[in-house]
């Protein structure tokens, strides 16, 4: 297995990250929104396709995200309770 094969993942897998069907993943490979390579009558998608959301996030970027999120509590701690207790 080189490193670009630990890159590959099926087209479930991609549909199960990005929270779309089997079938929209295909459509989205079909019309190059998505890379892929054909492996018999299947996909193997490139993780790095999706977006960068396997990218590792930097020091300074977990900084920044991790204020977003204290900021995001602070201001909607009763609108998250109230939706927490539904």
């Amino acid at each position: 297995m080189t490193n670009n094969d630990k890159n590959l993942i099926s087209v479930k897998e991609a549909a199960d990250i990005l929270g779309y069907s089997r079938i929209h993943v295909v459509r989205l490979i079909n019309n190059g929104t998505i890379k892929a390579i054909r492996i018999g009558r299947s996909y193997a998608v490139d993780k790095n396709a999706l977006g960068g959301i396997f990218k590792k996030i930097t020091p300074t970027e977990e900084k920044i995200l991790d204020k977003a999120v204290q900021r995001v509590i602070k201001e909607y701690t009763p609108v998250l309770k109230k939706l927490g207790s539904e």
